[in-house]
């Protein structure tokens, strides 16, 4: 058998393969306390080896950190996939079924600003769906405030936008 810093690092590229679209730190971290499986400062440990040596991507947006497989990630996994228990597998599936909506959820809604040279902000909000991108809207403001405010409220708030802008476009 494996060792377990192994078995973890393959379970996150399973994980990642199997979700089929990005997950954030706490989604990974999660399912290794839920089923504790080992701490959070070793899942922060197999993270960060698995992103230096470049077999998952990282994108910080704000204060979330996603993750998604890389093509060298795909192909370590498809070299060393049976080393992954079926035990391990079902805790995968199961942890997916329970939380995939909020992971869509998640992962689909997504907003950041950035400082212009002008000294206003450049706002961007989105919508995605099975990574077809629904609405993209950049709105300039003029404080960061106004900024981390937009941000703030976009997922609570991007159906309604959507949906008025759909009518107020269509109609």
């Amino acid at each position: 058998m494996a060792e377990p810093f192994t078995i973890y690092k393959l379970t996150i590229l399973y994980m990642l393969d199997r979700a089929g679209f990005p997950l954030s730190n706490t989604q990974l971290s999660n399912f290794f306390l839920e089923q504790e499986y080992t701490d959070y400062f070793r899942v922060q440990e197999v993270i960060g080896n698995l992103v230096d040596a470049k077999l998952i991507d990282a994108n910080t947006i704000r204060s979330t950190t996603q993750y998604s497989l890389t093509a060298a990630g795909k192909e370590t996994l498809g070299f060393f996939r049976e080393k992954i228990t079926e035990g391990i597998e079902e805790d995968v599936r199961t942890y997916f079924e329970q939380n995939k909506w909020e992971f869509r959820q998640e992962n689909s809604i997504m907003s950041d600003y950035r400082r212009l040279r002008n000294q206003k902000y450049e706002v961007r909000c989105q919508v995605k769906n099975d990574g077809d991108t629904i609405i993209d809207l950049t709105l300039q403001v003029s404080t960061k405030e106004q900024a981390e405010s937009i941000c703030a409220h976009w997922k609570q708030n991007s159906g309604d936008a959507y949906a008025y802008l759909m009518d107020t476009l269509l109609n």
